[in-house]
């Protein structure tokens, strides 16, 4: 008979699973740092008043940071699954502390757009193989039947530690202003937490996070297995039902986020401007959706234990589809609580394909298939911002875009239903 108490039956486990904890810690601190990071950011580019960024080049920012490595990011994964993780994760995190400096001494010396956007590029480029990195080690550290359970706790705790993150990052934009100082004096701060994460990854014995050996691993040289990695990634997310039909949602969901993302930015712009406030409203909407998502990490072991994966990933994207279109009349209150049940609804998505990824796919090509994700992930993103910046008004009130994001839902429930089709629902 279950009690109260069960409810914490997760993080009681926490403490017993050390590695695990030594993970947790790691990914905490690092998405802090993120936090601070891309929140700086944000308010160099697309909220200081000498930056009047448009919708194209809102558009822009976000695929100059995003695409490259999206694009390289497979061929780079490859190494996740070919050198130990451990010292991927030390190169890449000493790596990460170094160029978000130099980004930092960018905003300092207030160096144009382009230069910035180079320093950030490459900083986002190793914070998302850390993060693959990451995932990919989990099942090493926690017992098969938890990962489920560990990964929501994981990615619970990395959401809530890149949301405060992204909060105080409002503390150097309030002392120093709006303009580049206080973007500047955030990269800076952003630098101690990445610099942390880098000592957290010293701490793990070699070989403890993997990759394992065996027959499906790639070998041959370190060039051929990068220059195969895009191919040995896709070749295995399509090869497995669970994993390319939870990607169809995600990719769905991806979609319809950069659409809600663009519209509520363009307003913002046109009615808040760029001071501190109008900064403040695009925060609590990326604070309400990420509340969404953290939430979602509790929910969805009990969910799934309830209605299986497959089950759970139908009925979230028929939600989703549904809530997108309750914001149609663009009220920004309307699109606040619509974000809060839309970033639930997709994290469960993300969540199921993350399990099916860890669960469902050798250890010899997890990596790839993660940095795989990824790439889908960000390309989905900026490919929906861009094809909506050219159709948006300049004041942002656009139904018809609301509308093809509930349209984008239900495509991305049908392409679910029709890949599981020949899987077995109920095995997961």
């Amino acid at each position: 008979m279950t009690t109260p108490h069960d409810r914490f039956a997760p993080w009681r486990a926490v403490r017993k699973l050390p590695e695990f904890r030594r993970l947790l810690e790691l990914r905490a601190v690092s998405s802090f740092g993120d936090g601070l990071f891309q929140g700086g950011l944000v308010g160099a580019l697309l909220f200081d008043p000498e930056r009047a960024a448009n919708p194209w080049q809102i558009a822009g920012s976000f695929a100059a940071l995003f695409l490259p490595y999206s694009l390289l990011g497979p061929f780079a994964g490859a190494l996740l699954d070919r050198w130990d993780r451990r010292r991927v994760l030390i190169g890449a995190n000493l790596a990460r502390v170094v160029f978000i400096v130099a980004v930092a001494f960018l905003l300092a010396f207030h160096a144009a757009a382009p230069w910035i956007l180079l320093g950030a590029l490459v900083v986002n480029g190793f914070t998302r193989f850390v993060t693959s990195g990451l995932s990919a080690a989990l099942p090493h550290v926690v017992p098969r039947e938890q990962v489920l359970t560990m990964n929501s706790v994981a990615t619970a705790v990395s959401a809530a530690t890149l949301f405060f993150g992204a909060i105080f990052m409002l503390v150097p934009r309030w002392l120093f202003g709006v303009g580049d100082g206080g973007s500047s004096g955030a990269l800076f701060m952003a630098s101690v937490p990445v610099a942390v994460a880098w000592l957290l990854s010293i701490r793990f014995a070699p070989h403890v996070l993997g990759p394992d050996d065996s027959a499906r691993a790639v070998h041959g040289s370190v060039a051929y297995a990068v220059a195969t990695g895009w191919g040995y990634g896709l070749r295995t997310a399509f090869t497995v039902p669970s994993v390319a039909g939870t990607l169809s949602g995600v990719v769905a969901h991806r979609m319809v986020f950069g659409i809600n993302t663009l519209l509520v930015l363009v307003t913002v712009r046109h009615t808040g401007s760029a001071n501190v406030a109008g900064f403040g409203v695009a925060v609590l909407f990326a604070a309400t959706t990420g509340m969404g998502s953290f939430l979602a990490n509790f929910l969805t072991p009990v969910v799934v234990r309830r209605w299986s994966r497959y089950r759970t990933v139908n009925l979230c994207l028929l939600a989703a589809a549904a809530i997108q279109l309750a914001a149609v009349g663009l009220d920004l209150p309307v699109m606040m609580a619509c974000g809060f049940l839309l970033g639930a609804s997709g994290q469960i998505v993300k969540l199921c394909a993350d399990s099916a990824m860890q669960l469902d796919v050798d250890d010899a090509l997890r990596g790839h298939v993660f940095t795989v994700q990824d790439a889908l992930f960000w390309v989905a993103f900026v490919a929906s911002i861009t094809l909506s910046a050219a159709v948006i008004p300049d004041d942002g009130h656009s139904p018809a875009l609301v509308v093809a994001g509930a349209v984008l839902y239900l495509l991305g429930l049908a392409a679910h239903a029709t890949i599981r089709r020949n899987a077995t629902p109920t095995a997961g």
